[in-house]
């Protein structure tokens, strides 16, 4: 790391006020606050000094996000090889899945990036470090044969108008990952139906009938998911790459309440919804969607995953404990509510947790509110 800093040291003047490349200063900065501790202070403002700062909490949810990333490759090749009936072992599956991914991954950072860049330059400020969190979402979250184009577009659209427009990282309303992949599901519905995902077989012939919500599209047509709760709990399912492991997902999960990133009442509340409202369903049981065990709906689909790393994004999500609950709850109640009552999209995470970002500043205004009239009478 010694040899970086002293390439970064050598090219600083050029960088700073009065440089040959003054205005390209916020990219520099970026590239040094990321791999070196900054070695400046707040010096106006409110603030809290702390032992970490932004860059590093993106970087603890990056890590947190890799056992699902890992898995969902190894998961995309053993489906590839299981569909043409050929053997496999573990490093030839995650290969397979790594180099479908990777362009995804590289294309949305560069896109995203690139975009930051541009805006921070423009505005002569530092980059924000939130893209290095949604650079990675975006990808996992999507259809793993989605044109890398479409891709580019669908990054384009979250930062600009899902983020910037409002300010950068911190003022955005929605979650700008989520504000990607509902872009391409309104603009490109084809690739985002969410009742086949793409499987690649031999001779470039691809196998049809599976989904980025395959089961829960079976299940919207049956009643049954075709797979056990120990396979949907493990993951070797069809689906998104970050989305088909709920084990990889609690290990994420883990690293985010140890370290402190991530709210527990938010993750466990969106649970406690999704069940409650599963068992609401099974004693009506109007339909076979609604007669599946409520466990099937917290395995299946991006329920998990956007409960663990979408529902609790500190910007878009309640700021205060009790909105945390309210919000986590009616977010899980919403995803299996839009998920029986409209099996024409059997996936309901995405605008489940869209609608709440909305709705989060009002919860919050009448929590805040409430305590507020709460204490008045004490002091009556």
């Amino acid at each position: 790391m010694k040899l970086f800093k002293n390439i970064l040291e050598s090219v600083k003047p050029h960088f700073m006020e009065g440089g040959k490349l003054e205005k390209m200063h916020p990219a520099y900065d970026a590239f040094e606050t990321f791999l070196f501790v900054p070695d400046h202070t707040t010096k106006a403002g409110s603030h809290i000094r702390d032992a970490i700062d932004l860059k590093r909490t993106m970087i603890t949810v990056v890590l947190a996000l890799m056992p699902a990333l890992f898995f969902g490759m190894w998961n995309v090749g053993q489906l590839h090889f299981t569909a043409i009936g050929e053997e496999f072992t573990l490093m030839s599956a995650f290969i397979f899945g790594a180099l479908k991914m990777l362009p995804l991954i590289i294309v949305s950072y560069a896109v995203g990036l690139g975009v930051e860049f541009a805006f921070a330059i423009s505005r002569g400020h530092s980059v924000n470090e939130g893209y290095l969190v949604t650079g990675m979402l975006i990808p996992m979250i999507m259809p793993i044969d989605v044109p890398l184009w479409m891709l580019a577009v669908s990054v384009i659209f979250a930062v600009i108008i899902g983020k910037e427009v409002f300010g950068g990282t911190g003022m955005n309303i929605m979650n700008p990952a989520l504000t990607a992949r509902a872009f391409l599901f309104f603009a490109y519905p084809s690739f985002m139906s969410g009742d086949k995902v793409w499987i690649n077989t031999a001779d470039g012939v691809t196998v049809d009938g599976f989904s980025g919500a395959t089961p829960l599209a079976d299940l919207a047509s049956s009643g049954d998911s075709g797979y056990s709760m120990m396979e949907m709990f493990i993951g070797m399912i069809p689906g998104s790459v970050g989305e088909t492991s709920a084990l990889a997902i609690l290990i994420g999960a883990v690293i985010l309440l140890v370290t402190g990133i991530a709210s527990w009442r938010t993750m466990l509340s969106v649970f406690a919804g999704g069940y409650v409202m599963g068992l609401l369903f099974n004693l009506w049981g109007a339909n076979p969607f609604m007669e599946i065990d409520p466990l099937a709906h917290l395995l299946l689909g991006g329920f998990a995953f956007g409960a663990v790393f979408m529902a609790t994004d500190p910007v878009t999500a309640s700021q205060t404990n009790r909105g945390k609950i309210i919000v986590g709850f009616l977010i899980g109640i919403l995803a299996v509510l839009i998920r029986v009552f409209n099996p024409a999209y059997p996936e309901g995470m995405m605008m489940a947790i869209l609608f709440m970002n909305v709705f989060a500043p009002l919860v919050d205004h009448y929590v805040i509110g409430a305590n507020i009239k709460r204490r008045l009478k004490r002091v009556n």
